[in-house]
């Protein structure tokens, strides 16, 4: 799925989205696994002090960890980086 129509999907609506289109997203904004620990993985980025804290729950994506990942991108006012297709 093109990142920014999903970005805009999210944005409207956190629920009912797909794990792997949620870390595409989040690796879309440049942020790198950094370890995963039972279910949980951690996702970090260069110059930013908050991580992004994730798990999978059957295919889907957390609304709440969605939530707050859209929190992190506007408080560092990040942009998609490269190719977003």
């Amino acid at each position: 799925m093109n990142k920014q129509k999903l970005l805009e999907r999210i944005e409207g609506n956190s629920k009912n989205i797909s794990y792997s289109d949620f870390v595409a997203l989040i690796e879309a904004f440049g942020f790198k696994r950094t370890r995963g620990k039972g279910s949980h993985e951690i996702y970090r980025r260069e110059n930013v002090s908050s991580i992004i804290n994730i798990q999978n729950s059957k295919g889907k994506a957390k609304p709440y960890q969605v939530e707050q990942f859209l929190e992190v991108i506007k408080k560092f006012n990040l942009r998609l980086e490269g190719n977003n297709e």
